[in-house]
């Protein structure tokens, strides 16, 4: 054995049982096995066969006279089928034991039951493939001799009852069992099968397809035959199994149309072809119903329609009409109709799937056996087509003398009996075997064998009788008998159909036992199922290479000189660049609707690369309920985000849809090992970029996002984002992910990203971007470290006995919860967020809290519901503390730290598109309140070299850089400056004007855009700059817009996105909903309306990176038919 190398193609074992099953034109049956690397044909020259179908133990034929026809493949295991029947007796005081029954008694022979009479010479051989071993003989301790003591009696009181082997006083019955063994020998050779013991009997098949054997984890094996009648119509064989290869008997399976071909997958699934192109799928097939329940329609991938089905484990393949192949995508036994065609390079006449859904084919032009070159359990459609390159075996062409005879006239006759080449046309002709219309005449189903007119040859004898291409007969010894070399090729030219050209003749001598190596003959049908290939062994006659299109060295046939018409390996091969990548996987589900619970799915990924806009991903996921095989599908394309959270000790996936975030609804999927979390949202998260056209580095414009749980999301705009009509809804945007952990991001159109973690620490990000030369921004992946608080709080209520205690009233709050009080959250049951952060401290008060508290950490207020405060009074009955414990994550990202200042707030210039400066204005808030100014940020180096500090009165919590360097401020008790002459070389300016703020009104951050400037109060609400102008850019009033605002985003062409707190509708939901302004132009800057995007878990979103203007349109399109919630009005009420 030659050790494996590159570029083969190897089978799971080197038994003669891995063999491939192919009947040539001719009707001529062969078999290619693994250890033998040659064709060799059957021993029975006389066999013609149409179709076959093989397993890795049988093959099934249908030959020519529309009989069934078996091949059992050799074993060192015999099959021996076991017959037995039951003696019964009954005791009597005259004669003892006798055969004289009781007229209520069971008969004399019976089965075990004894409900079935069963006479020894009732038992009958199935076939002439059957024989007896040996004769009846008692089944007892003896091994097959009868024994002196007991006979193989047993005894009982009376038939119903129990038998046993002791004789009492009271057993007035018995009986004993009679054994025969009957064995199959037809082992290695092709045997008729009777069909006439169905009832009724079936009708003469045209197709047959056997499967199925898979289906059932038991030892013992099954095999399901379907087969197809001349009337189209479609019959099962039960019964098949090691000691019964024949089966039992046939039924009849209703069909809606007439079946014209049908096929069955080692599994569940089976798919026939109806007469008009059309396809049925067969539901409900399992081990306990094998002939299904019912059928489903499926259309044609084209118009033409289907004449060839070929189905594998979870794979469908099709042929239609003008040869194409085509691939049948989200075929699994949960669904087995799939979800859609896909045409895959190549054109074949039929195809066979092998056990582990390998590929085999003839091809349309040549007539050779094809292998599908590169199918894997992932790759499931393949790379290539490779013709094979195995020849005829030489010893079986030698031994053929007796299938053909020489006459005197040097004729070379067929066989008579049974010949598919049989004519009652007296006219002389020679088929051309490489025309179609020869091929389908002659395994014609419903008519006779008849060759067209313009497909004959005549010779130039008048004598001349009919040529059969069959393979050439061995001489006598001794015997010099001289040979014709014909030609059968029609000869190229503008010649009438009825004038062909005449055979050419040349003799020639062939000496004495000389064996000459006959070309391999065209093939009409090739089956794989017996043929299981993987990469374990090699085998000599598939020799394949990755690195480009087949090597005539490698397929002879496709060396020679090609007409313009015919087609080159090359050109098979370079249509087939569609590809079909499948990953499997097991994940939980959790269903949501009753029960609500967590289910073991299977996954499947089902990636199309290379097939036009057949472009869309496709994630299934399989499950059972309530015995019942279901499936829910998510188009990748279709997938807005794909958010990881940790819930019920699971590395849960959030997957979320434009329809799954209007019904905030996601698909949740977990797993058990946070290494198969990671594995699936990396491919998932390619998936949904792939399908998209995202590459892998990010654009400059992208928006950028930061959820609560402190995950970087970006996503790409389009010019339809910002689109006045026909935009893209907020519903519909894809957030991907970015490595790293922070607080809030903040961007440029320039490519410059700042970022802050909740430990204060600033990060530039270093991942670069589309179109930056090899020499710019290099993903550089760092660690990355972030430290955030995890609280519960203690609540306590006063009573007047013992004053604050842990006792509550029962309608009060868990005495340890989280902030809103609804869930219980003590010390002891609290962890991380997920398994990824450790704790870095011990609990300990946080004094540092919103409102205040006491020297000991308290908040008091009249009752849970409503505002703490730092201080007691008379009607404070309840208080509160709040605990902190720090916990750290260690993440690799894109993502530089730049030291030493804790910042708490930044900002960035927005710029246009054409905009270019020389240093990127940059400015911050350090923790401590301190406004800073970053030097030397340029897109090159957008980390800067040095802090510029700027003096204020008093420290600051919010700031923001708009259009013309216009910098807006927010102190931390909520009143708001502007910075006046900042430029670009002055990037300081000089001093801060104090603006008023909205009345009553506390602000806690501004954002400044273009020309417009926005702020958000301690109360929510959302405030527009009135009067802004470039001689007054310090406006001239406040007016709301807004309320149930968060966070406010201003972009360079003054778009306006917020962070919402709540959606009307959503009580249960999570703060944090991303909202789009609708409507802002020069003429309208504060907008019309509100768009509203994935709900619950949002805490800071940036669009000043984005400058993609919306393209304008002539006409202008009207507005798409979307519900407008409101103007002015509140961003969460419709």
């Amino acid at each position: 054995m030659r050790a494996p190398s590159d570029g083969k193609t190897y089978v799971r074992s080197l038994s003669g049982l891995m063999m491939l099953c192919a009947v040539d034109v001719y009707g001529r049956v062969f078999s290619l096995s693994a250890v033998r690397g040659r064709w060799t044909r059957a021993s029975d020259l006389l066999l013609e066969l149409k179709r076959v179908s093989g397993c890795q133990h049988c093959c099934w034929g249908v030959g020519c006279d529309h009989q069934l026809y078996l091949n059992v493949y050799p074993s060192d295991v015999p099959i021996r089928h076991l017959q037995e029947t039951y003696e019964n007796q009954r005791w009597n005081p005259v004669e003892g034991y006798t055969d004289t029954l009781l007229p209520t008694d069971r008969w004399q022979w019976t089965d075990e039951s004894g409900l079935n009479q069963q006479p020894l010479h009732s038992f009958v051989l199935p076939s002439a493939n059957w024989e007896w071993e040996g004769d009846w003989y008692v089944d007892d301790e003896s091994c097959g001799r009868e024994s002196t003591e007991t006979g193989g009696w047993q005894y009982a009181v009376d038939f119903p009852a129990t038998f046993t082997k002791e004789k009492k006083w009271n057993s007035c019955v018995r009986r004993r069992r009679w054994l025969r063994y009957r064995r199959y020998k037809a082992l290695g050779s092709w045997a008729k099968v009777p069909l006439d013991r169905g009832r009724p009997p079936p009708e003469p098949f045209i197709d047959i397809s056997c499967g199925g054997w898979d289906m059932s984890d038991s030892p013992e094996k099954h095999i399901y035959l379907w087969a197809v009648s001349q009337q189209g119509k479609v019959w099962f064989c039960k019964g098949i199994r090691h000691q019964s290869p024949e089966g039992s008997g046939w039924e009849s399976v209703q069909v809606p149309r007439e079946v014209a071909q049908v096929s069955a997958g080692p599994k569940d699934l089976l798919w026939v072809v109806l007469w008009d192109g059309q396809l049925l799928v067969r539901t409900g097939v399992s081990k306990d119903c094998p002939k299904g329940s019912s059928w489903e329609v499926v259309e044609s991938p084209n118009q033409k329609g289907v004449v060839h089905v070929a189905v594998g484990v979870s794979v469908v393949w099709a042929v239609t009409k003008d040869n194409k192949v085509w691939f049948r995508r989200g075929v699994d036994s949960h669904n087995p109709t799939g979800s859609g065609w896909i045409s895959i390079g190549g054109e074949m006449v039929m195809l066979s799937v092998g056990p582990n859904d390998q590929v085999w084919g003839v091809g349309s032009d040549d007539r050779m056996v094809y292998f599908r070159h590169g199918v894997t359990a992932t790759e499931v459609t393949g790379r290539s087509w490779v013709a094979m390159s195995a020849q005829l075996d030489c010893g079986g062409i030698t031994s053929q003398s007796s299938a053909c005879t020489l006459n005197d006239a040097s004729e070379v006759t067929a066989p008579s009996q049974g010949s598919v080449l049989d004519t009652d046309v007296p006219k002389p002709r020679v088929p051309k075997i490489t025309s179609d219309s020869f091929i389908s005449a002659l395994v014609s189903d419903r008519s006779d064998s008849t060759v067209p007119e313009g497909n004959q040859l005549t010779s130039q004898g008048p004598d001349s009788s009919i040529m059969t291409p069959t393979l050439p007969c061995s001489q006598a010894d001794g015997a010099d008998t001289p040979w014709s070399n014909v030609d059968l090729e029609e000869m190229k030219g503008s010649v009438p159909s009825t004038a062909r050209s005449s055979v050419a003749t040349y003799p020639f001598e062939l000496e004495q036992k000389t064996v000459e190596q006959e070309d391999v003959p065209p093939w009409a049908w090739v089956t794989g199922g017996g043929c299981d290939i993987d990469s374990s062994s090699p085998i000599s006659w598939l020799n394949t290479s990755d690195a480009g299109p087949i090597s005539p060295s490698i397929t002879p046939a496709l060396s020679v000189t090609h007409t313009p018409t015919e087609k080159t390996s090359q050109d098979r091969d370079s249509s087939g660049d569609t590809c079909v990548r499948v990953i499997r996987g097991c994940m939980c589900w959790w269903r949501d609707w009753s029960p609500h619970q967590w289910e073991d799915v299977s996954l499947m990924l089902e990636q199309v690369r290379g097939a036009g806009d057949q472009t869309e991903h496709i994630l299934y996921f399989y499950y059972t309920h309530n015995h019942q095989k279901k499936y829910v599908h998510a188009l990748i394309k279709e997938v807005t985000a794909l958010v990881p959270v940790f819930r019920d000790s699971l590395y849960t996936t959030a997957v979320y849809t434009a329809e799954r975030t209007r019904q905030r609804r996601p698909i949740l999927l977990a797993t058990h090992s946070q290494q198969d979390f990671n594995t699936w949202l990396s491919l998932l998260h390619e998936s949904c970029c792939e399908s998209r056209g995202l590459g892998h580095h990010l654009s400059k414009q992208a928006l950028w996002a930061v959820t609560s749980k402190g995950d970087i999301m970006v996503h790409e705009p389009s010019p339809s984002l910002e689109a006045s009509a026909q935009y893209l809804p907020c519903e519909q945007m894809f957030w991907r992910q970015v490595a790293g952990h922070l607080l809030c991001v903040e961007s440029n159109s320039l490519g410059v990203v700042w970022g802050i973690g909740h430990d204060h620490t600033a990060w530039v990000y270093t991942g670069g971007f589309r179109g930056d030369s090899p020499q710019g921004n290099e993903n550089i992946d760092q660690t990355i470290t972030d430290v955030r608080g995890v609280y519960v709080y203690e609540n306590q209520r006063w009573n007047p006995m013992t004053g604050y205690t842990d006792k509550g009233l029962p309608t009060d709050r868990y005495m340890w919860s989280d902030a809103s009080g609804l869930r219980e959250c003590t010390k002891e049951n609290t962890n991380p967020p997920s398994p990824q952060w450790i704790w870095v401290s011990d609990w300990a008060v946080d004094y540092d809290v919103p409102g205040g508290s006491d020297k000991e950490g308290w908040q008091y207020a009249a009752d849970f519901s409503v505002t703490f405060h730092g201080y007691k009074t008379m009607k404070d009955f309840v208080r509160r503390r709040r605990w902190v414990r720090k916990c750290q994550v260690a993440l690799t990202g894109p993502w530089q730290k730049v030291p030493p200042i804790p910042l708490s707030d930044i900002t960035i210039l927005p710029c246009l598109t054409q905009c270019s400066v020389e240093q990127v204005p940059l400015w911050a808030i350090s923790e401590k309140g301190d406004v800073l100014c970053r030097l030397g940020v340029t897109a090159d180096n957008p980390a800067g070299n040095s802090w510029l500090h700027v003096g204020t009165d008093q420290p600051c919590k919010s700031i923001s850089i708009g259009g013309g360097h216009q910098v807006w401020a927010v102190a931390r008790d909520g009143a708001i400056f502007y910075r006046g002459s900042v430029s670009a070389h002055n990037p300081a300016g000089e001093c801060w004007y104090h603006i008023p703020s909205p009345p009553r009104q506390t602000l806690k951050q501004v954002c400044v855009g273009r020309t417009s400037v926005y702020a958000v109060d301690e109360n929510s609400n959302l405030w527009y700059r009135q009067g802004l102008t470039p001689s007054y850019p310090q406006g001239s009033a406040w007016e709301l817009i807004s309320s149930n605002v968060c966070k406010v985003s201003v972009g360079p062409l003054d778009q306006v996105w917020v962070i919402a707190d709540k959606m009307p509708g959503f009580p249960s939901e999570s703060s944090g909903t991303v909202c789009h302004r609708l409507g802002v132009k020069p003429m309208h800057p504060k907008g019309l309306s509100w768009d509203f995007g994935i709900g619950g878990g949002w805490e800071h979103l940036s669009v000043r990176g984005n400058p993609t203007e919306a393209q304008r349109m002539l006409p202008r399109s009207p507005l798409p038919c979307r519900t407008q919630s409101q103007v002015n009005g509140n961003a969460m009420s419709r």
